[in-house]
């Protein structure tokens, strides 16, 4: 069965394995960045899945990837190899994972592709040998990849166990190729999904041999559909439903026609979007639209393809769709995906679409409340507070976050209804209420210009350092006060490494983005080290 609308939850690997292995939205659990600062704790009455079957006497093994954004838990793993150190008739769960199309084989010198080879390069791409190379050598890693799941599949019939054995074809996230991995684009989270259903168990599922499934299938899917076909009880604390297996049918699944998508920290680089796709319909929220895409992460920019898109941006040979990636995004977007595939037209100012956006909107902001949303907290404050039982730390701060993704979506509406509430955050009491009135004054961008006094004395004198990042942030944007001196000063006193990578963030963007500034930045203007230090560091550093 080739289920044509499978999706990862989050587009990059370590935070989308996350999700796949314990059922539930990594923004909820405390998973969602990659990679993790400090692994997170499971809460009480949630297990990866495959400890269930363990426990229920499956003989487990995974072979090559078992890094997850949360605390190690016992009882998990039996071999790091297959199924065959298993005792006599031992049902086994086996999960093996490919790097033959992984992104560092995109990396270096790329061959060059026969001149007669058909290469399809879509219009968010310019059409050079480059991109050509990269896309022909790329769909050749994918045929190595697939020689690979042949050969388990090979194995599994010398064992005389393919008739006795569900085989789920998958990949991790979307593809690879710029503006992929990362990015809570189709191209991030569409995945491919095929399944084929062993002749001793067809009568488990209502699914016919070769047909093409319709319904929406996400990560957090997976584990509750593998306990239900081995006859156990799915978790509460799960937040997927299975999709096969005794008492779903075919008319169910094609009912189900909704994802729910999200993109946080990559590395260094800092992002945090939500996506909620419905039927053919795509809404996206960038909660921080001045964070444009192509914002510098080391490990990407590996990639010739990469660092060839940005240059013929600089050299202003890219046309308006293929500079969009180079540019501040909207703070959200309306996407017809059966039309507009690689999402290039935005739909949300189009009063024909206004029902649809009003709809899509409205559920993505349930959403993110009820989970609730762990990242609308910073980062530093889940490590310093939440992340023993990052479940139980949302419970007790979700009227705040509720509160909190209120004042976030002041950025949706005109700035003139918007300006009293923005004005109330920015004088609250509460420290993240300033926070994210900063962050919507930065949306609104000079349109919010009649706070400026108030940003500069929050710069100045805000008693929290990323409050003042962010008034640093909207000030520098806007060009009306210069940056530097804040942001340096809150690297000499930061008290968390996750502080200072998210105000290196700021400095980048304020770097690389418009209107431009020149910091000069070396190890002994930092207080702490941390994660992504090194590679930001690097980079300013060229």
């Amino acid at each position: 069965m080739v289920f044509t609308r499978a999706f990862s939850n989050c587009p990059v690997c370590s935070a989308a394995r996350s999700n796949l292995a314990t059922g539930c939205y990594g923004s909820r659990i405390g998973t969602q960045h990659h990679r993790a600062f400090k692994h997170a704790g499971l809460p009480d009455g949630l297990r990866p899945f495959h400890s269930y079957l363990r426990r229920a006497g499956y003989f487990t093994s995974n072979r090559k990837k078992t890094d997850y954004n949360f605390a190690d838990v016992k009882e998990t793993w039996e071999s790091a190899r297959d199924w065959r150190g298993r005792k006599p008739n031992q049902p086994f769960f086996h999960m093996e994972s490919f790097n033959a199309s992984h992104e560092y084989t995109l990396h270096g010198r790329i061959p060059e592709a026969p001149k007669d080879a058909q290469v399809f390069i879509p219009l968010i791409h310019p059409k050079t040998d480059t991109f050509r190379n990269t896309y022909a050598h790329y769909h050749k890693r994918i045929g190595v990849m697939d020689q690979a799941v042949g050969r388990v599949v090979d194995a599994l019939k010398k064992d005389n166990l393919l008739a006795d054995t569900f085989v789920f074809y998958f990949g991790d996230h979307g593809g690879v190729l710029p503006g992929s991995k990362g990015y809570a684009y189709e191209t991030g989270l569409h995945v491919p999904l095929v399944v084929r259903i062993p002749e001793n168990w067809r009568h488990l599922v209502d699914l016919k041999r070769g047909s093409r499934v319709g319904g929406f299938v996400s990560f957090i899917d997976f584990g509750p559909t593998l306990l239900h076909l081995a006859g156990l009880k799915v978790p509460k604390a799960m937040d997927g439903e299975a999709f096969m297996g005794p008492g779903i049918t075919l008319g169910d699944l094609n009912k189900r026609d909704e994802t729910f998508g999200f993109a946080d920290r990559f590395g260094e680089k800092y992002d945090l979007v939500r996506t909620l796709r419905k039927g053919r319909f795509k809404y996206i929220r960038n909660y921080q639209p001045f964070n444009f895409d192509a914002l510098q992460n080391n490990y990407r920019y590996n990639m010739a393809a990469y660092r060839q898109w940005r240059e013929l941006h600089r050299a202003g040979k890219l046309n308006a769709i293929q500079s969009q990636f180079f540019e501040p995004r909207a703070a959200e977007c309306l996407y017809d995906i059966e039309a507009d595939p690689y999402e290039t037209k935005n739909l949300a100012a189009d009063p024909k679409h206004a029902d649809k956006l009003a709809d899509l909107r409205t559920r993505l902001t349930a959403k993110v409340k009820s989970l609730p949303d762990l990242s609308i907290l910073p980062e530093s404050v889940l490590a310093r507070e939440g992340l023993g039982d990052p479940v139980a730390f949302g419970r007790k701060h979700k009227a705040e976050i509720a509160k909190l993704v209120d004042i976030a979506d002041l950025s949706l509406a005109p700035f003139a209804k918007a300006r009293a509430e923005v004005q109330a955050a920015l004088s609250s009491k509460n420290l993240w209420e300033r926070y994210w009135g900063l962050i919507v004054c930065s949306s609104f961008g000079k349109a919010a210009g009649c706070f400026l006094a108030k940003a500069k004395q929050l710069a100045r004198d805000d008693t929290e350092q990323l409050v003042r990042v962010r008034a640093a942030e909207f000030l520098g944007l806007i060009g009306a006060a210069d940056p530097q001196p804040v942001l340096m000063d809150v690297l000499a006193q930061a008290d968390h490494p996750l502080d200072v990578l998210l105000a290196l963030n700021t400095v980048v963007l304020l770097r690389d983005g418009k209107p431009g500034y020149e910091f000069k930045i070396t190890p002994k203007d930092i207080k702490l080290q941390g994660p992504g230090l090194k590679n930001r560091l690097l980079y300013l550093g060229r």
